[in-house]
């Protein structure tokens, strides 16, 4: 790469955890977004979930999500025997209060006597045992530890690339980091997707018009039971969009035994759609025990909808002043956060921030600037 322009024409490799399409979240949304919108500044992106392949013919290898180092592990310490530098979209939310109080179950009791990484040693154990998530990874998962395999990603990475600089200041608190790059990458929204002046809602939908929505996988973790106990008895519609997280079906029914009458589960529907709902909801709600910061409440706030967000993560560097925040653990603040948040006329300051911080382009380009400081531009 002789010049600028020249960067912009680079090739790049994305690596990520094996089950990223067959059991899709947040991370599947970057990646593929981020994808997009580098593709249009002239990259060219490939997405491999191999642990092993032969990397020689890019100028970066862009790796995702600490919190599943048995895959990353693998992909990291092959890009560097191949002398590549690598990029981390590190997408670290360890969910230490959530295992410790609202688990339930063997597990939440367990929390009570191991730590947060000999909890997530054991839950990859589970799931080579249930959902046959076993590969070479695994294998020295198993033999090194959870944070143990972690340090050593991390001893090998050129830049980070976390969603904001709270992240960043997380892992390297939890690392004990002292020197290290990198650039805060925004997560971000599609606004020529999310435009609110061009949605139509379709007749299906309409029945909807002033609920309250939720769009996320259903499991522990996002706190969707809390949420149904919390508002029990308010008048308002609640609409529930995604279906059960692997290992979380007994919580989905559980959910909907729990339900009354005025609560609708729509399970996971087309993303084209999602646009129509948000922009018939008053209010949309992630209660969760960690979010960094949550994909569907920057959509929903694009769409001119009050969000109600968890204080945990990194959710008020992104939404400051112009959310309504709640703790999971307490049904009277995500009722109280519910109630105050469909009162109030949205605050079109947040509409502004987002499309001035916030979109997939910001995204893009911030990454571009994580590499140019990985392969010594700047």
């Amino acid at each position: 790469m002789a010049n600028f322009t020249a960067f912009f024409m680079m090739k790049i490799l994305f690596q990520s955890r094996k089950t990223l399409f067959t059991a899709p979240g947040g991370d599947t949304t970057q990646i593929l977004k981020t994808k997009e919108f580098l593709e249009k500044l002239g990259c060219h992106v490939d997405i491999t979930l191999d642990l092993e392949p032969d990397v020689s013919d890019y100028d970066i290898i862009h790796v995702f999500n600490l919190m599943r180092p048995q895959e990353l592990y693998l992909q990291v310490k092959n890009a560097k025997r191949q002398n590549k530098k690598v990029a981390l979209s590190t997408i670290y939310g360890p969910y230490v209060e959530y295992e410790k109080k609202a688990r339930g179950g063997f597990l939440q009791l367990l929390n009570q006597f191991l730590s947060i990484t000999q909890i997530e040693y054991l839950k990859v154990v589970a799931r080579a045992v249930l959902n046959a998530e076993f590969n070479k990874g695994t294998f020295f998962y198993l033999l090194h530890g959870h944070k143990r395999l972690q340090r050593k990603i991390i001893s090998l990475v050129d830049v980070f690339l976390p969603n904001s600089d709270s992240e960043m200041f997380r892992v390297a608190s939890d690392f004990n980091m002292h020197h290290y790059n990198y650039v805060s990458v925004p997560n971000a929204v599609d606004i020529a997707k999310f435009d609110y002046d061009k949605v139509v809602i379709d007749k299906e939908y309409e029945c909807f018009r002033d609920c309250i929505l939720c769009v996320s996988r259903i499991e522990g973790r996002k706190n969707q039971l809390n949420i149904i106990r919390a508002v029990k008895g308010l008048p308002y519609k609640f609409v529930f969009v995604g279906k059960a997280g692997a290992n979380f079906k007994k919580y989905y029914e559980e959910c909907k035994n729990e339900a009354t009458n005025n609560m609708f589960f729509l399970g996971q529907i087309d993303h084209e759609k999602l646009p129509q709902l948000y922009k018939l909801a008053k209010v949309h709600i992630l209660a969760s025990w960690m979010e960094t910061p949550g994909l569907s409440s920057l959509e929903a706030a694009i769409m001119r909808t009050n969000i109600v967000v968890t204080k945990k993560g990194d959710t008020e560097d992104y939404f400051g002043e112009y959310a309504f925040y709640c703790e999971p653990d307490d049904l009277t603040s995500i009722r109280n956060s519910i109630i105050q948040a469909f009162k109030s006329p949205f605050r079109y300051e947040l509409l502004e921030k987002i499309r001035m911080k916030y979109k997939w382009e910001d995204t893009a380009l911030a990454t571009l600037q994580g590499y140019k400081l990985a392969l010594g531009y700047e």
